[in-house]
């Protein structure tokens, strides 16, 4: 596979994308795509239940769990900061990566670091908004190694008030994971707004819900 006249260094995992990528559609992937960690990949569908609690409490605004209620994952930020760090934590506490907003950017942007780091070391992808200005839910995400940002490596597409993205490989029409609303009397009652993911076979699946996180972020800050 060639990338142009020069040669470049790419890694199997973004040289799979771009292959990817070029194709119509796509069949259940039959490698996993560990964009945060192996671990997080399963050969099936995953649906995720994520609950956003809309009255902000000192326990995390997130909290993400599988379909028979067992907490995966929670999201915490510092509640006497600003409003530009969040960190995801596994169900036993541990931090699986940090959040944090690019101040002073055109677009709204997101960067992605391993565990509690900060460090540029430890990038593991960035993701920002298509335009400075936009009706719709449009985010670029770009893996680590893709410096030069010329083509996206996952897009996120849709109505974030409706609860309605899709996240596709790249420029794509490969689905690989999306979300739909959920709502009842009760997650009204009690401030609460819920609503499902699903992540298709061999999809980082806590990669996805650092996109959801991302994507409430910057549709809370407008």
């Amino acid at each position: 596979f060639q990338l142009g006249k020069k040669k470049k260094k790419v890694s199997k995992q973004r040289l799979f994308l771009i292959i990817m990528a070029q194709l119509p559609y796509f069949a259940p992937l039959a490698n996993p795509i560990p964009v945060i960690g192996p671990q997080f990949c399963a050969p099936y569908p995953i649906d995720l239940a994520i609950v956003r609690k809309v009255l902000t409490i000192t326990d995390g605004n997130f909290a993400v769990t599988d379909v028979n209620g067992n907490l995966m994952f929670k999201v915490k930020g510092s509640f006497l900061s600003l409003r530009d760090r969040r960190v995801i934590l596994d169900a036993a506490g541990r931090p699986i990566v940090t959040l944090r907003q690019k101040i002073l950017s055109a677009h709204s942007r997101w960067q992605v670091f391993r565990g509690d780091s900060t460090d540029s070391r430890d990038l593991i992808f960035s993701a920002k908004t298509s335009s400075v200005f936009q009706l719709k839910t449009k985010l670029d995400v770009f893996l680590a190694n893709n410096t030069a940002e010329e083509v996206c490596d996952f897009k996120v597409k849709g109505s974030w008030s409706e609860r309605s993205c899709v996240i596709y490989a790249g420029e794509s029409s490969t689905i690989v994971a999306q979300m739909h609303k959920k709502l009842s009397a009760q997650s009204v009652l009690l401030g609460k707004d819920k609503f499902m993911v699903t992540v298709y076979p061999n999809i980082d699946y806590a990669f996805i819900v650092a996109l959801i996180v991302i994507l409430d972020e910057i549709n809370s800050g407008d």
